[in-house]
């Protein structure tokens, strides 16, 4: 098994992904800050991964060890760096979540989910618990038991393809279509934050994080078969829990309609 393999294997979860009916639903601002408002969790426990696989494949402790692997050291690496203090484009250094915290901000879009939610987490110190206090919608909930149960379980290499797979980098370059369709048709709402927000995404991923994160996998699991096998059933299951995050937007987006 190797990384062809599991890119044919997650095809049909990927391809319900770049079909899926929600992309027709967002008509408005308000339908896109809808979107905004719930994507926003998927925007932030991305960065968790990121930072168990930083803890797993650096070493972040100290006194300071030579972890085993170096090119895998160096690329989780490269990839922290521009994910956790990026530059905004207007020259200042953020995070991919806080950049798009500024874009939901210009957007008139609502902070305050998840910045009660993230006060909750802050607050109980235990993630799970802090997921089935909330008042999100079940899938979302799900979505972010599931990245957490794989960062728990504490298996790099899953940690990895929930990482590397898991997190569609086609989907952005769908989302950059639509803003731009938007700041035509609603001139008024500031869309640039959100617009560079995606382009950003699509840049890194295509040529520099898709590649290194591919990688990174192959580094990870070699020629030991079981390992390629966790990470094609995660890999499927995060493909599936994203679905399901697709799901819950849209049947939100649908009752504000509904209800307006």
């Amino acid at each position: 098994m190797n990384i062809a393999s599991i890119n044919h294997k997650i095809e049909p979860q990927k391809e319900l992904l770049l079909q899926h009916s929600l992309y027709n639903k967002v008509k408005t601002i308000a339908d896109l800050n809808c979107f905004l408002e719930n994507h926003i969790y998927a925007v932030w426990d991305f960065m968790s991964l990121l930072k168990a696989l930083q803890s797993k494949l650096t070493c972040t402790t100290t006194p300071w060890f030579a972890t085993k692997n170096p090119e895998t050291r160096y690329l989780i690496n490269e990839i922290v760096l521009a994910e956790e203090s990026d530059l905004t484009m207007d020259g200042r250094r953020q995070s991919h979540y806080e950049m798009y915290i500024e874009a939901m901000e210009s957007s008139r879009a609502n902070t305050t989910g998840i910045e009660h939610f993230l006060s909750e987490v802050n607050s109980i110190r235990n993630i799970f618990v802090a997921i089935k206090k909330s008042n999100l919608h079940p899938n979302i909930k799900a979505f972010l038991d599931f990245t957490f149960r794989v960062i728990d379980q504490g298996k790099s290499h899953e940690i990895a393809a929930a990482f590397t797979f898991g997190r569609e980098d086609l989907i952005p370059s769908m989302f950059t279509v639509i803003l731009k369709n938007f700041q035509v048709n609603f001139p008024d709402t500031d869309l640039s934050k959100l617009i560079y927000y995606f382009e950003r995404h699509i840049e890194l991923d295509a040529d520099e994080h898709g590649p290194m994160a591919m990688k990174m996998i192959t580094e990870l699991c070699g020629t030991d078969q079981q390992k390629w096998t966790e990470v094609e059933e995660i890999s499927i299951l995060a493909l599936e829990k994203r679905i399901g995050l697709w799901d819950a937007i849209e049947e939100q987006i649908v009752m504000k309609i509904e209800f307006a």
